[in-house]
């Protein structure tokens, strides 16, 4: 079995895990991790590994071991389905429908270790609604997939951001008195 505390190999059974939750395109033709069943960017194209090692965010020291735990969870899952070995890589080599089934198993309330796929979940999406790891203007200048797909507005040419138009449609409070023309407090 790979090593999983090698960073390539860590890397791709955690982007595996991302794209079975946010899928997107392979971004080359023998991308394994990367299933490649929905068009434009997902997960991992959002960021999912650099998300998932900010210090900030407490998981990276148990990256390796959720690598190693998804590895062998794809193997029993291989032996319950009749599925062939992948010894080079259990999870990275399941096709897209039975990552999604595992993916489900593991976070069902009821499984054992619900809380920390949980986390690990939480951590992909993050990445693709907000680019967590980057700062918004920056994520929205380098075509952030997750921001363009969701249609989060673009900041206005002096890099405030402003919503005319309420995001629910119409205004639900009074502006305070106090409110300066930039929207600040005064």
């Amino acid at each position: 079995m790979p090593d999983r505390d090698c960073p390539e190999s860590r890397n791709a059974v955690l982007e595996a895990f991302a794209d079975t939750l946010i899928p997107g395109e392979k971004r080359y033709p023998q991308d394994r991790a990367v299933a490649g069943v929905s068009e434009g960017g997902g997960a991992v194209a959002s960021g999912a590994i650099e998300v998932l090692e900010t210090p900030e965010g407490g998981m990276a020291p148990a990256l390796g071991d959720l690598a190693r735990l998804l590895g062998e969870h794809a193997v029993r899952f291989r032996a319950e389905q009749g599925l062939p070995r992948d010894d080079s890589e259990p999870f990275v080599g399941l096709g897209y429908d039975e990552r999604l089934a595992l993916v489900g198993e593991l976070l069902a309330p009821e499984h054992p270790e619900h809380a920390m796929w949980a986390g690990l979940a939480m951590f992909s999406f993050m990445a693709f609604d907000t680019g967590a790891h980057m700062h918004t203007a920056d994520a929205m200048a380098a075509g952030h997939p997750g921001l363009a797909i969701l249609g989060f507005a673009p900041p206005g040419e002096d890099g405030l951001w402003r919503f005319p138009a309420y995001s629910y449609g119409r205004q639900l409070a009074d502006i305070h008195p106090d409110t300066d023309p930039t929207g600040s407090p005064v």
